[in-house]
């Protein structure tokens, strides 16, 4: 699938977006709410899955959470970084994943197989990988802000919920280089093992970090700069997915590190702008953690999983659809003929 052709599209219009990004609804929020105390349980009995229900009813604007219809997409793209020897594995192996998406043959492909989930794959023109931002700015704002639009296209009505994730070699050097600007602190501190490079490896990865930093450094006073100058066409397309899901009331599972870090660059535009978001799981990525925590999210699974390609926030829609199958089926107290708690 090939990139829109526009030359108007700039990162001022996608600043311009913020702003006007719809809030939470309220009256569906309070709605949901009220149910949830009058369910048979205790209150607070489900935990995390009670905070679902509602924050789903919240931002889809409807009372009662729906969950039948959950899409995932995966947005692929390759990183001229990837000449410095950051992955254990050649370039080539992007485009040739995403075969293997088409094929049927990606762990992803067999979650939202089973979640009945409809699974969409994005080609970021895989032919012509960012710029080695060791030298300068990996995307111009024309490349940056026809990647976002594309993002934002791949978003259709009608969807209870978007898992997203990415696939590209080097896009973790790009994550945590996107991290280190945003966040601060030393590259050493958000750069993992990836996938699978060894302490050689790991070292390298910290070193470009740095110098893209320090190539780039007139320019990442801005978030949508910092993502210009230090990401990739898959990671802006993320951040694009995202805006639209909020225009379109579609609640967000983030996958790993590489997807948070593109929808960090929102938060870092505009606080608010991931409430509609949730993290389906937390990487082996060490610099995930620390992300979390600069983003005030907790993820919803921890398995240990640092493969990508959407995979844990796949599996995290399980606990959405539980959240709302909860919340929805469940008896009242009063339906079930059942004592509620005793008033004090």
């Amino acid at each position: 699938m090939s990139e829109p052709q526009d030359e108007t599209a700039s990162l001022d219009e996608i600043r311009q977006l913020l702003p006007e990004l719809p809030g939470p609804d309220m009256e569906a929020g309070t709605t949901a709410l009220q149910r949830q105390s009058q369910l048979t349980k205790p209150v607070g009995a489900l935990g995390r899955l009670e905070e679902l229900a509602v924050w789903l009813a919240t931002w889809q604007g409807r009372g009662r959470p729906s969950m039948e219809r959950p899409r995932v997409a995966v947005f692929a793209g390759n990183h001229g970084i990837t000449a410095h020897g950051i992955s254990a594995y050649p370039a080539g192996v992007t485009e040739q994943m995403v075969q293997n998406f088409i094929n049927g043959g990606g762990a992803v492909n067999q979650l939202a197989g089973g979640l009945g989930a409809d699974l969409r794959v994005y080609e970021m023109a895989l032919d012509q990988p960012t710029g080695d931002f060791t030298q300068g700015p990996a995307m111009n704002e024309e490349d940056c802000a026809l990647a976002i639009s594309y993002g934002m296209m791949s978003v259709e009505e009608g969807f209870d919920v978007m898992a997203m994730g990415e696939m590209g070699i080097g896009n973790t050097t790009s994550a945590a280089a996107l991290c280190c600007a945003l966040f601060g602190g030393e590259p050493q501190a958000w750069v993992g093992h990836g996938t699978g490079v060894d302490e050689a490896g790991l070292a390298r990865k910290a070193e470009v970090v740095a110098a893209g930093l320090e190539a780039n450094k007139a320019a990442l006073g801005d978030p949508f700069e910092v993502l210009r100058c230090l990401g990739g066409l898959e990671l802006a397309a993320i951040a694009g997915a995202i805006l639209a899901c909020r225009m379109g009331r579609i609640p967000v599972v983030l996958d790993g590190f590489a997807c948070t870090a593109a929808a960090a660059v929102l938060h870092a535009a505009d606080a608010r702008a991931l409430d509609h978001c949730v993290v389906g799981h937390l990487s082996r990525e060490p610099g995930h953690a620390r992300l979390l925590e600069a983003l005030g999210k907790t993820a919803l699974l921890n398995l240990d999983m640092r493969l990508g390609e959407a995979s844990g926030a796949t599996l995290a829609i399980q606990l959405l659809q539980s959240a709302a199958d909860c919340h929805n089926g469940m008896a009242t107290f009063e339906e079930a003929g059942v004592s509620g708690p005793v008033s004090e």
